[in-house]
This record gives structure tokens, C-alpha cells and sequence, in this order.
């Protein structure tokens, strides 16, 4: 309370006619996916906003970390509401603990380098400067310090409401989702602390395309909620640096689109483009309960690389809507064979430790299982058993190879629930199922254990597709 009591203190004194002119505020500041309430005033202010700029060691994705560089410690940066005709002072102080320059380049500034050249800012140092906030809309800000690209692709971006002098429609929740690339030595899922890789940024080689700054920061625990009934706006933002999002919320339709988070209204929209270094407002109802899930379209981004997040909705069910499924059976029109998925192999990698065999083995479990199993294993209630504190794989290891190496053709029983699908058979070579499976069996409470491609081999003989069986 002090330091915020001291800045509008200092504000004062600093722009005495600005400050003698216009009621000073202190900006309300939320984190991802948090966002500041609907401004109520109905006349301009002097707004303060205080930033720091940390460069900070995060999670990517579960044992996968990298050194952020973040307005207010979050990917993306801290969500700024103001109003339209609103005079803004804007504090950036740099951690002296940071290995570079930061500055600010905010897309709702009228002005040279929309207040870069203002705002740059050495460790341990700090800037001010004011602009007016003349046009509403939903604005990005990111650094723009050289190497400009290099700051954008380490997370250094986030979104900036001017809302119109009439306000906003009142809706039930709203959410701050921001969209990211970025680019590492390692390739995905390549575990341990991962430096920026340059040639892969300039060849836009993404490895992680994510949300709210890395894989899962959207889904589980931290999923957005709302009820049946309610009224979702998404302030949803893209920092690149490099990728244009098509972004597309599973099972519903976008009652409106600010496109491009200007003032043009677009109606009833499936997916909508935010180029690179700019933002939508989506505003949409929802009618019935489940998880709605939040991607990328540009698919292989959303199940492959991280863009993926969930809106959980809870509430009764309307089946005048949506029935839910209504029958299911077996659909063969090729005959009751397992139809293999062709895959050239790539060259073979001995591991030569069981440590590195879970090291390649989650390299194979993100680019060939983890899209309907999911990163944590947990599986898709009703689709795809899970992995995770299996009685199914514990029990029984020659028979989870076979299932990797001939498919699941019936219904198996997984921790007391049937699941009655399909698996096809990948064309993986030997070592890498090994590798997989020593992954499966020593994560996510599973009982341990190690697979060696010689059982594979075995097993590659012998085997056959699984189904129609328990865990016993």
C-alpha cells in the first residue's frame, strides 16, 4: 500500500497539470488469466501503471524449463484496463537482477516507437512517460529492445483494454488468454533447462506453441470456469513472435468478434485470425455443460506442440441442444483386422541407461500418444483409458507391447472402467518402444519397470492384438 500510495504521490509531483487537471487512479493489474473489472467512471483519468520488467526460470511443460523474460513475472505480461480519453503515466522499473535492457512498445500509444525510445530502461533503473489513451480497442504491448525478436520470443508481451467512452457490454465472466511460440536447443519435450535457440526463431521452427506461456497452463486445475447460461468475453491476444493464430474454441460459435480488437463486428464466427502482434475480443454463450476446449486450428499445434486449453462448464444438461452420444457399436467395413498407420521409421537411438530410455521415450509418448492419452496420462473420459496408475499396463508388460506394436482391437477394462475403441498399430521401431513403454511404466504412479527392445523383438513375433480383457 505504501509503494502504491508513494507513486501516486510522486505521479503528482511529476506532472503537476496533468495531475491538477484529471483525478489520479492507480491501475488495476491482474495476471493471466485474470482480468480487471469493467471501468465504471463515466470521465477520463490520470491512470498510473507501475511495471517491472523479471527475467525469471519457469516450467515449459512437466520437466521442461526455460528462462522467461516477463512484464510482472507471467507469460504473458500483467492485463492493463483503461478508458478511452484516459491520460496514462506509465512507471517501468527493470529488476536489477536482469541480464538485459527492457522497454515497452504499447500498440494503443500515438507516438514514436509507442513509447520504446521512452521507456528503455537499464537494470536496476527505472522510466516514465504518459501518453493519452485516444483510440479504444484491445492493444499489444511487448519490448522492443534489440534484438526485438529475441525479447518477443522469451514472453515479453501482453494486452492493454482501452475500453470506449460508453463502456462495455456487462457479461458474466471474462478471461486474458494470450498465444506464444517459442523456440529451444532442445526439440519438444526434450527435458531440463532449455536455452533460445536463434536459427530455429529466424526459421520459425516452433517447438511450443502454447497458451498463457506454457504447455497446460489452461487445463486441469488451472482450466477457466464458467456456468450454463452465463456469457464469456475472451481477451485473447497474440504474441508471436512469428505464427498467425487461428484461434477456435471446440463446440461453440463466436456470438461476436472484435476482429483484430478494433471496433468491426463480426457475427457467428467458427475461427477467427489474430495475425502476429495483435488480438480479438470473442464474446460468446454457453448453453450446455463439459469441457470446451480452447486450440489453435492450425491443428498440429494444439495436440502436438501445447496451443490447448480448457473452458469447464458446469450446469444441467440441455438435450434439446446437444444429446450426448445416443448409441455406439463397432464399425468394421474392412473386416475385424487392425488397419496399421504407416510411418517411414527413423534411424534407430540405442539408449544405453534407463534414464535415457525415459528421455527418448517422452520424445515418442509427445509426438505419437500424448494427443489422446494427454500429457499427464490421465486419457479422455469415455474414449481413451488412461495411462496413469494403470492396472492394465501394471499388470501385464508383454501385453502393453503388444498393444504399442499390433493395436487394441475390442474392449479392454482399465482401473474397473470398458473402453470400446480402436487402436491402430504404429509403425515404431523396436528401440523406440522400448522406450515409450519404460517411459508409461515409471510415470504417473505407475509400479516401474523397464522394457528392452529384445522384448520387443520377441513380442514382434509372437504378439498379437489385444482386446476383450481386464487388467487380470
Amino acid at each position: 500500500m505504501y509503494s502504491v500510495l508513494l507513486g501516486i504521490l510522486l505521479s503528482a509531483a511529476a506532472f503537476p497539470v496533468l495531475a491538477a487537471s484529471l483525478p489520479i487512479e492507480q491501475a488495476a493489474l491482474t495476471s493471466p488469466p485474470l482480468v480487471p473489472p469493467a471501468i465504471t467512471r463515466d470521465y477520463s483519468a490520470h491512470v498510473v501503471v507501475q511495471f517491472e520488467t523479471v527475467e525469471k526460470v519457469m516450467r515449459m511443460t512437466d520437466g521442461v524449463y526455460y528462462t522467461f523474460w516477463t512484464f510482472g513475472g507471467t507469460v504473458p505480461g500483467t492485463f492493463i484496463r483503461v478508458r478511452q480519453g484516459d491520460e496514462v503515466e506509465f512507471q517501468l522499473s527493470n529488476h536489477p537482477d536482469s541480464s538485459m535492457p527492457h522497454n515497452i512498445d504499447l500498440h494503443a500509444v500515438t507516438g514514436p516507437g509507442g513509447g520504446a525510445a521512452s521507456s528503455f530502461t537499464a537494470p536496476g533503473h527505472s522510466s516514465t512517460f504518459s501518453f493519452t489513451a485516444l483510440n479504444p480497442g484491445l492493444y499489444v504491448y511487448h519490448c522492443a529492445t534489440a534484438p526485438v525478436g529475441m525479447h518477443v520470443a522469451n514472453g515479453m508481451y501482453g494486452l492493454i483494454l482501452v475500453e470506449p467512452e460508453e463502456g462495455m457490454t456487462p457479461v458474466d465472466r471474462e478471461y486474458y488468454v494470450m498465444q506464444g511460440d517459442f523456440y529451444t536447443k532442445g526439440s519438444h519435450g526434450e527435458p531440463g533447462l532449455q536455452p533460445f535457440d536463434m536459427e530455429k526463431a529466424i526459421s520459425e521452427q516452433a517447438d511450443y506453441v502454447v497458451f498463457n506461456g506454457s504447455v497446460g497452463a489452461l487445463t486441469g486445475e488451472h482450466a477457466l470456469k464458467a456456468e450454463v447460461g452465463e456469457t464469456v468475453r475472451l481477451y485473447v491476444g497474440n504474441g508471436g513472435p512469428n505464427l498467425v493464430s487461428s484461434f477456435h474454441v471446440i463446440g461453440e460459435i463466436f456470438d461476436r468478434v472484435n476482429i483484430e480488437g478494433g471496433t468491426a463486428i463480426n457475427k457467428h464466427v467458427q475461427t477467427t485470425l489474430i495475425p502476429a502482434g495483435s488480438a480479438a475480443i470473442v464474446e460468446f454463450g454457453v448453453d450446455v455443460p463439459g469441457d470446451f476446449i480452447l486450440v489453435d486450428h492450425s491443428i498440429f499445434r494444439a495436440f502436438n506442440k501445447g496451443a490447448l486449453g480448457v473452458l469447464a462448464v458446469t450446469g444441467p444438461e440441455n438435450t434439446s441442444i446437444y444429446s450426448g452420444k445416443q448409441t455406439e457399436g463397432i464399425y468394421q467395413p474392412e473386416g475385424s483386422t487392425i488397419q496399421d498407420v504407416s510411418a517411414e521409421a527413423p534411424a534407430p537411438v540405442k539408449a544405453s541407461s534407463r534414464d535415457e530410455q525415459m528421455r527418448f521415450g517422452q520424445r515418442v509418448y509427445a509426438s505419437n500418444c500424448q494427443a489422446c492419452h494427454q500429457a499427464d496420462g490421465s486419457g479422455i473420459p469415455a474414449a481413451f483409458p488412461p495411462l496413469a496408475n494403470s492396472d492394465y499396463l501394471n499388470a501385464n508388460h508383454n501385453r502393453a507391447i503388444d498393444a504399442v506394436l499390433h493395436g487394441v482391437n475390442g474392449t479392454i477394462v482399465v482401473n474397473g472402467i470398458p473402453y470400446t475403441s480402436q487402436m491402430p498399430s504404429l509403425r515404431l521401431d523396436d528401440e523406440d518402444v522400448a522406450n515409450v513403454l519404460t517411459f508409461v511404466l515409471n510415470s504417473w504412479d505407475n509400479k516401474g519397470g523397464q522394457i528392452s527392445p529384445d522384448e520387443v523383438a520377441v513380442r514382434r513375433k509372437e504378439g498379437s492384438a489385444v482386446g476383450s480383457g481386464t487388467a487380470h
